[in-house]
């Protein structure tokens, strides 16, 4: 199995390609400013994603990087809305549709690190059938 099969990974390569997009559209000023910081932010949640899941075998790590993925979707969106706010984005429908998906990634991957705290607080013996 891949990275590459998580919808997690599938749904933050979607939003880092939306995010790209949308920041061509701004102001000139903005495309090298605050249009940096959210491309930056986005892949960073794809790259944590895929660096986590690569030490998946140490489950403290995997976790470790599903909690930087968490925090640069929080940021990403902290971004979104300094854009909207200050008037750098003004397609209300495209603020609004972005910070949707954003909130649907972040609780796609509360879900997974829940699931894998789960299993890596199960006693080992539980986890083998012992």
């Amino acid at each position: 199995m891949s990275y590459r099969n998580l919808k997690i990974w599938q749904k933050a390569r979607e939003l880092t390609t939306k995010i790209h997009k949308m920041t061509l559209g701004l102001p000139p000023l903005e495309q090298f400013e605050e249009g940096k910081q959210i491309r930056r932010s986005i892949k960073s949640v794809r790259s944590n994603i895929v660096e986590g899941y690569e030490r998946r075998r140490y489950k403290q790590e995997f976790v470790r990087f599903l909690i930087f993925a968490i925090a640069s979707k929080d940021e990403t969106a902290d971004h979104l809305d300094m854009l909207f706010e200050t008037n750098s984005l003004m397609d209300e429908g495209t603020y609004n549709e972005l910070k949707l998906e954003i909130e649907e990634l972040g609780r796609m991957l509360h879900k997974f690190l829940l699931a894998i705290e789960k299993k890596h607080t199960k006693p080992w013996s539980d986890s083998f059938g012992i």
